[in-house]
């Protein structure tokens, strides 16, 4: 029943999002990025869900992390145009990713690649509980760092989309085609008639 190739692409696919999605969380929560911790959360369940809808045969499961995939495109879409301030996006005026609860910035922006950190003391724009940061010398910026991890989440799931939606139909063909577990229709069985060895007799009086 069903196809193993497409099973096994899509169980490797699951696999690399999975792993993906729990890397990126590890990175968010050291950053505080409260909203994209969230969407990550989600996303693992339904990956999980991919998974076992492949392995146990259920379409339905398929077509669940499939529609979810989609609005995980457009997660990952607006996180890149985020931190390329596409239009009247901000990083400094709108501090959506921690739900502006606090200033923190992606993890990335301190420790990337080359980073060298240095405290500006006796700052007086920095809040009592915050302190003021100059960072140089990077390698990659935190944003580029952010936009190219978000475009391998998009990678992967337009393949999950795919192969979700190839898979399922597969499925489906094969419940389709196997009309009863004992595979009575299939071989033309029919049920043998009652018949009655019993005649009625006219009574005559």
């Amino acid at each position: 029943m069903g196809n193993c190739d497409g099973r096994c692409t899509l169980v490797a696919i699951c696999s690399l999002q999975l792993m993906a999605a729990l890397q990126r969380q590890v990175f968010d929560f050291l950053g505080y990025q409260w909203a994209p911790i969230l969407a990550n959360f989600l996303q693992i369940m339904a990956v999980i869900l991919g998974i076992f809808g492949t392995v146990q045969f259920r379409s339905r499961y398929l077509i669940l992390y499939a529609v979810w995939l989609v609005l995980w495109v457009g997660w990952n879409s607006f996180i890149i145009c985020f931190y390329l301030e596409v239009g009247h996006l901000s990083q400094d005026r709108d501090f959506l990713m921690t739900f502006n609860t606090s200033l923190h910035r992606s993890w990335w922006m301190e420790h990337g690649p080359g980073c060298l950190v240095t405290p500006v003391l006796d700052s007086r724009i920095a809040p009592d509980d915050h302190h003021v940061i100059t960072v140089s010398g990077c390698l990659l910026d935190y944003q580029y760092i952010e936009v190219l991890s978000s475009a391998l989440q998009v990678l992967l799931a337009l393949f999950g989309i795919v192969y979700a939606c190839y898979v399922s139909k597969v499925f489906q063909d094969d419940e389709d085609s196997f009309d009863f577990i004992g595979g009575f229709d299939s071989y033309g069985y029919q049920p043998p008639q009652k018949t009655s060895h019993l005649q009625l007799q006219p009574l005559y009086t």
